[in-house]
């Protein structure tokens, strides 16, 4: 019956949104919301910013907003959205009063639990958004709601494993001219992939409306369109998953308000697949190796994919093999899609990242800092505070998520001159080596990502006399620490760390005696 229940409101919806065009020009206004964070019951998201980041941009490209008239809000707290959202009304009431026809988008991606979007540690009652919906001055009012949550490859969204949120499927009371669109049912919860880098609801809603779900071929994408093309393509992407199939769901009283085009693909730069290319399923991936939009293209037809200007590697799958190749989508232009830059490759060759299996990933990087033992007697006579230079690689989420296993090493010395009663002023070069070994667990706190753990090294320190005043001297020994710090995730690709370490080594040369040393350090990785 459910399923009965969904193809009738679907073609309700579809003859609702095809009576007729607009009558006149619609201002439209757009308030884009993310937030990986949903209090301390939740574990953060891993997409949900770059999701709101992705709608946001494509709807001030594509989707009729002026950048002045948008909005994004990224790990805002409930009031803050309230806040813009009062803003944004202002601003339409203005707009009304000049006479213009006004349409209203939010769309947020991030938790949900208990009736109540979750904004880090602050709530915002569903159903107190629904009525500030009904009562805004917009014309028309569109919310497009994703609750998200990370797991491995495939990761549950909501609060462990908890429902979403409940959505009422019929029209909302007192509502004048309202859509809403969910990206799951009340019961289920929804999911995310590491292969296109955000939810599955989100992005075959944004390759939608980049061109996929334009099955008319007249350039423009409506709400129609776009929720049946996300609403099909989610359901069958999501049903051999461990959470099982997700089926988006909409709530809507949209009579009278004519056919609501959302993106415009006639007059913006992207590409297009001709009609003599062969039929099949084209994946565009950006070089990160993300999907950013796809296209099903039918024989003798042809086909407009939106792309933003950029370099995209183009797939498409055959039985047997991959046909790939490189495209370059320039500002302003209209780029046609030539077969005969494609080649065969084997399925080893396929530039999608995200089938990762374990969901692990490494980052590299470069590393400097400073060494010193905590005696000052030692640090003075023995063993000298020393800066350090190093590369090391991380590999994260492989035993479990959240855990990096570490490999590093680090080089220091300097110049110093033995002070001794019997020997006046002898130069020598002290030098340190460290190999080491680290395993620690993050925390994810938005971009911020606070870690702790122990770790093992080989620590190698010696001192070269000049002029052979003195035979070279060295100590080498294994010794085990403690490091923390706090990672930053500056772009999708590049990190910044600071870190601190504490070890414990044991010097037997003379007498046996524990001695401890700290270092310091600076990081920045890069995620492959």
């Amino acid at each position: 019956m459910r399923g009965l229940g969904r193809q009738t409101g679907l073609l309700t919806l579809a003859l609702l949104l095809t009576t007729g065009a607009q009558a006149e020009p619609l201002r439209r206004f757009a308030l884009a919301i993310g937030n990986d964070e949903g209090g301390a019951d939740t574990r953060p998201l891993r997409y949900a910013r770059e999701d709101a980041s992705k709608m946001h941009g494509l709807l001030t490209r594509l989707g009729g907003v002026a950048p002045s008239d948008a909005r994004l809000l990224l790990n805002e707290e409930a009031q803050d959205v309230l806040s813009a959202l009062a803003s944004m009304e202002a601003q339409v009431k203005a707009a009304r009063a000049r006479g213009e026809r006004t349409a209203l988008f939010i769309y947020y991606s991030g938790h949900a639990k208990d009736g109540a979007l979750r904004l880090g540690d602050t709530r915002l009652p569903f159903e107190a958004l629904k009525q500030r919906l009904a009562n805004a001055p917009a014309d028309i009012r569109i919310a497009i709601l994703d609750s998200c949550r990370s797991g491995a490859l495939t990761r549950t969204k909501g609060a462990r494993r908890a429902p979403a949120f409940a959505i009422d499927s019929g029209a909302a009371r007192d509502a004048r001219g309202m859509v809403i669109l969910t990206s799951s049912s009340a019961d289920e919860d929804s999911q995310e992939s590491d292969a296109i880098g955000g939810s599955y609801f989100s992005h075959h809603l944004t390759s939608g409306l980049l061109g996929d779900a334009d099955r008319s071929g007249d350039g423009r994408v409506t709400l129609f369109e776009a929720y049946s093309h996300a609403y099909a393509r989610t359901v069958a992407d999501t049903a051999a998953s461990s959470a099982g199939p997700q089926h988006p769901t909409f709530s809507y009283d949209l009579a009278g308000n004519g056919d609501l085009v959302l993106t415009d693909l006639s007059a913006s730069e992207g590409l297009v697949v001709p009609r003599a290319a062969p039929a099949g399923a084209y994946y565009f991936v950006d070089p990160a190796g993300l999907v950013v939009a796809e296209l099903d293209k039918v024989q003798d037809t042809e086909r407009r994919v939106a792309l933003a200007p950029g370099t995209y590697r183009v797939k498409r799958r055959m039985e047997d093999r991959l046909r790939i190749g490189e495209v370059v989508v320039r500002r302003g232009q209209e780029t046609v899609l030539e077969e005969a830059r494609l080649r065969d490759a084997p399925f080893s060759d396929d530039p999608v990242k995200g089938a990762r299996g374990s969901g692990s990933y490494w980052t590299v990087g470069l590393t400097g800092g400073m060494q010193s033992f905590f005696d000052p007697s030692i640090r003075r006579s023995l063993f000298l505070s020393v800066p350090l230079v190093g590369a090391e690689a991380n590999l994260h989420d492989y035993f479990r998520e959240d855990w990096v296993w570490s490999f590093d090493v680090t080089l220091g010395g300097r110049a110093a001159r033995l002070d001794l009663d019997t020997v006046e002023g002898a130069g020598y070069r002290y030098s340190v080596l460290n190999l080491g070994t680290t395993l620690a667990t993050e925390w994810r706190l938005g971009e911020l990502r606070p870690f702790a753990g122990a770790r093992l090294t080989y620590l190698y320190m010696g001192r070269k006399f000049d002029g052979g005043t003195f035979p070279d001297q060295y100590y080498a020994s294994f010794s085990p620490g403690l490091v923390a710090g706090l990672r930053y995730r500056l772009l999708r690709s590049l990190h910044l760390t600071g870190r601190g370490r504490v070890h414990y080594l044991i010097y037997n040369v003379d007498a046996q005696s524990s001695l401890g040393y700290w270092e310091l350090a600076a990081l920045v990785t890069y995620e492959l």
